[in-house]
């Protein structure tokens, strides 16, 4: 029985095709899945793509968090479903709670879109388990909310817990503090990141890069081992 990950789309998504091909790649059954469903249709794992969910209206993520099918993923992901919160996705995750924070405009004001460069901070979460700690790896970077924040007690406490899956190297691209480009929940099954790896998983598109399949092995082995 081939390993099901699911991606979901709301309306405004525009990664998702890039997430499900980026899903096949990897060796997975892509699952496409639409934000009013009600049933995750037995997927072992969602993806929450990048994109502009309702126009980011009130804040970006705000309004798909109301999702119907949020509801099964919130729960599903407190009973360990592992969930992968790309760009908008990590938005959508920090307004429902899994993961803690939140996403500003960029400190600069402008959408910003270039290749950046991470480092791997958590090589042990399901999501990046295909990379080694120190690692580095580039990766594109595309929005206008990423300046990820928290009270200093939350950034302590994800700094002491080892909850930082990525920082950014070199200059700061939109503000994060603490240079955050990427964090994980406890359990590790729940992973946000700004850049997008999906967008390089592939040596004959973009850069040439295949810097970001990584996540989405990381997973299937994970699933598989499990």
């Amino acid at each position: 029985m081939s390993t099901r990950i699911g991606v979901v789309s709301f309306p405004g998504t525009l990664d998702d095709r890039d997430a499900l091909r980026a899903v096949r790649i990897a060796g997975a059954e892509p699952v496409p899945l639409w934000h009013r469903d009600k049933d995750l249709k037995q997927v072992d794992a969602v993806v929450l793509p990048g994109g502009f969910s309702y126009g980011d209206y009130l804040r970006a993520g705000a309004i798909s968090r109301f999702s119907p099918i949020m509801e099964l993923i919130i729960s599903g992901a407190k009973d360990g479903l592992p969930v992968l919160g790309i760009c908008n996705g990590f938005q959508v995750l920090t307004e429902s709670h899994l993961l803690p924070g939140a996403m500003l405009r960029n400190n600069h004001l402008h959408f910003i879109c270039r290749d950046q460069t991470l480092r791997v901070e958590n090589a042990n979460t399901a999501w990046t388990s295909d990379y080694t700690a120190g690692q580095e790896i580039s990766i594109p970077l595309k929005n206008i909310d990423g300046r990820y924040t928290a009270d200093e007690r939350t950034l302590d406490q994800l700094e002491a817990e080892g909850r930082v899956a990525f920082r950014y190297t070199g200059m700061n691209p939109n503000g994060s503090l603490r240079d955050i480009a990427g964090i994980t929940n406890e359990a590790g099954n729940v992973v946000g990141l700004m850049p997008h790896p999906e967008h390089a998983v592939e040596p004959l598109v973009g850069t040439g890069r295949t810097d970001g399949l990584g996540f989405f092995t990381s997973i299937l082995k994970r699933l598989v081992s499990a």
